[in-house]
């Protein structure tokens, strides 16, 4: 078990990947804290491994703070943060509406601020500790349709990599992990909204976007848990600071929408 008797706080953890991680963790031996909206991890399997799941809206202070502050009285200490909040609303950036702008930003960007903020302090006061923020390919490979989002999830990699640059010689490892399209809630979403736009099925829909991925499918979320798992774990040890994208080896055309 690789982090066995680990204290791992996941936020996001709800639904598609966040969900995954909190199991992938119990399973591996972590004292899990599962954090999310609108509620608990869902499964039975989540009550029988012990995962503690606990209502948070990551762009509310208090309730960030408050479910960091339970976690320590209760196992007195964090080992592991995951954020996995996120959220995603087509958008190009000639037409941005300043709403959607700031809810990517709340949520996404701020969210991971506030979640590392409220953990940064005790990790180091400790002398150590493992973070995986949950970015995306978008921040490098944007498409037209995803201009808040990916500019969000930038700001996810390069605050990623002030903490690593910051923290890391006090023993704290923060690293982020950047997918590429996922078989989640949030990708079916997409999948709908897609196929309204080009007045085609979903699967129609489905079928394009795997066109686009060298793997010939979309990732599960269980995969993208086994990545942050490494991240977590001190099978990574030596990586801080990283960007790992796991996308299946995406191509993305100039025009095409992206994660």
């Amino acid at each position: 078990m690789q982090l066995r008797d680990k204290v791992s706080l996941v936020f996001g953890a709800s639904s598609g990947i966040g969900a995954a991680v909190a199991l992938r963790f119990a399973r591996e031996g972590a004292h899990v804290v599962a954090a999310g909206l609108p509620g608990p991890v869902p499964g039975e399997e989540a009550g029988a491994l012990g995962v503690e799941a606990r209502p948070c809206d990551v762009t509310v202070e208090e309730q960030v703070r408050a479910v960091v502050r339970e976690a320590l009285e209760r196992h007195g200490r964090i080992d592991v943060l995951i954020n996995s909040a996120g959220i995603i609303i087509s958008d190009e950036a000639c037409s941005i509406d300043d709403r959607v702008w700031a809810e990517h930003c709340d949520v996404n960007l701020t969210g991971t601020m506030r979640t590392m903020r409220a953990v940064l302090p005790h990790m180091l006061e400790r002398g150590g500790g493992a973070i995986v923020n949950i970015a995306s390919v978008a921040a490098f490979n944007g498409g037209a349709a995803s201009a808040s989002y990916a500019a969000s999830k930038a700001g996810v990699v390069a605050l990623t990599r002030s903490a690593a640059q910051a923290c890391g010689a006090r023993g704290v490892r923060v690293n982020a992990l950047c997918p590429g399209w996922v078989d989640t809630p949030m990708s079916a979403r997409e999948m709908d909204e897609l196929a309204c736009e080009l007045g085609i099925s979903v699967d129609e829909a489905r079928e394009r976007t795997i066109a686009r991925i060298s793997l010939a499918r979309m990732a599960r979320p269980e995969e993208m848990a086994a990545a942050c798992l490494f991240l977590a774990s001190d099978e990574s040890s030596f990586v801080t600071g990283a960007a790992l994208v796991a996308d299946g080896g995406s191509r993305v055309p100039a025009a095409a929408r992206a994660v």
